[in-house]
């Protein structure tokens, strides 16, 4: 898997620990391994810009996701491709954490490769099918550590 991490904020997180989850859950998803993904960290203040840009939604927020070649999972037979880009907030993420900054960026690692995937939440259904995936692909990452 080619995963690019930046981090521009000024937070300091495990970055092995989010490329490790992001390559764990595009194996789990199917993607074939040459396939590439981008995750940047920004501060706050950069998040917000994008959400508005991007969403028109005020304030800052934990999570982008912004898919390029509309993959899906189990497509690895498809070949590779660009599955897009995540941006996390850790700033954001830190304030929400229920088990620590690193868990959380995790967690929202996981969220967006699957946003990037096609998977969404706006309705009961898709939320209920989503989140058990992600907390599916969390502890099995968790476990092969």
């Amino acid at each position: 898997m080619g995963i690019e991490l930046l981090n521009e904020s000024k937070s300091t997180c495990d970055e092995a620990a989010i490329v490790s989850v992001a390559a764990f859950a595009m194996g789990k998803m199917g993607i074939h391994p040459d396939s590439d993904l981008s995750i940047t960290l920004v501060d706050e203040e950069r998040i917000e810009e994008l959400h508005i840009q991007w969403m028109d939604l005020p304030g800052p927020t934990d999570v982008l996701s912004f898919p390029m070649d509309e993959m899906k999972p189990h497509s690895a037979a498809d070949g590779p491709g660009i599955i897009g880009d995540i941006v996390l907030c850790p700033e954001f993420a830190r304030k929400q954490a229920k088990d620590g900054l690193d868990a959380e960026l995790a967690l929202l690692t996981v969220h967006g490769v699957l946003h990037c995937l096609g998977f969404d939440h706006a309705e009961k259904e898709e939320e209920t099918a989503m989140f058990s995936l992600q907390d599916e692909c969390l502890m099995e990452w968790k476990a092969s550590l």
